[in-house]
């Protein structure tokens, strides 16, 4: 027998050995309804309720059938201190999920089903029920959590997906941006270029304009003047 099954909480009966080889010893009956007044006898129904447990040493069949001695208040006092002690022991967490707590409970639990059933047949498998849908409610739970669990890595996962495509997004517009503001600094270069020699030509027609003007009225003078001198000098 290992360690574990030495150390839990159910009370057993010594061991018995079955066979030198492995083979099933009692068989597992159903439970009886709890609305069957001829139930069978206290020892079936807790073997039922808490099947006994089988391992094989040096090739030997054991099995340990779980105690039918009905329990006092004294071993009910040391079911919780052993409870307690194992707690401590085996450094369980005293809030949030701990395989360790739940493990110690449920064994706690079982041996109050064992001792329960000793007296009353009918209220230890009414608290089977209740183990068994509590257990089937935690197992809902965890499913549920697990299932979340899984939703949030996807979505983190997406999450992470989307910012690597958005980096990649801005990467790519900074970039544009980037080249954007580059040829504008260059149509802004060249619109400068433009205007200086469009400027630097208008100054030079000006200039030309103004120059042509001032020889053309100088010629006109001229004319005018020797006009005037012909029109003012003597007929012969």
């Amino acid at each position: 027998m290992n360690a574990q099954q030495h150390q839990s909480l159910v009370k057993y009966d010594n061991p018995v050995l079955v066979s030198t080889t492995k083979s099933k010893g009692k068989k597992k009956g159903k439970l009886p309804p709890v609305d069957n007044q001829q139930l069978t006898q206290t020892e079936d129904i807790l073997n039922s309720i808490l099947p006994p447990r089988e391992w094989t040493a040096e090739g030997q069949l054991w099995v340990q059938y779980v105690s039918s001695t009905p329990a006092t208040r004294l071993d009910v006092i040391n079911l919780q201190e052993q409870l307690d002690h194992k707690l401590q022991t085996r450094q369980a967490r005293e809030t949030g999920i701990c395989p360790i707590r739940e493990e110690l409970y449920a064994q706690c639990f079982d041996e109050l089903i064992r001792q329960v059933t000793i007296n009353c047949a009918e209220r230890g498998l009414l608290l089977l029920r209740v183990r068994d849908e509590i257990r089937m409610t935690i197992a809902a739970y965890q499913t549920l959590y697990e299932s979340s669990i899984a939703f949030g890595m996807r979505k983190a996962l997406m999450a992470e997906q989307k910012k690597a495509e958005m980096e990649a997004t801005i990467k790519r517009l900074q970039a544009e941006r980037s080249d954007m503001e580059r040829q504008g600094g260059m149509l802004t270069q060249k619109i400068d270029q433009i205007e200086t020699r469009e400027a630097e030509r208008q100054e030079l027609d000006e200039k030309k304009h103004s120059d042509e003007v001032a020889y053309l009225k100088n010629l006109n003078d001229t004319l005018k003047r020797n006009l005037e001198s012909l029109l003012a000098a003597p007929k012969k």
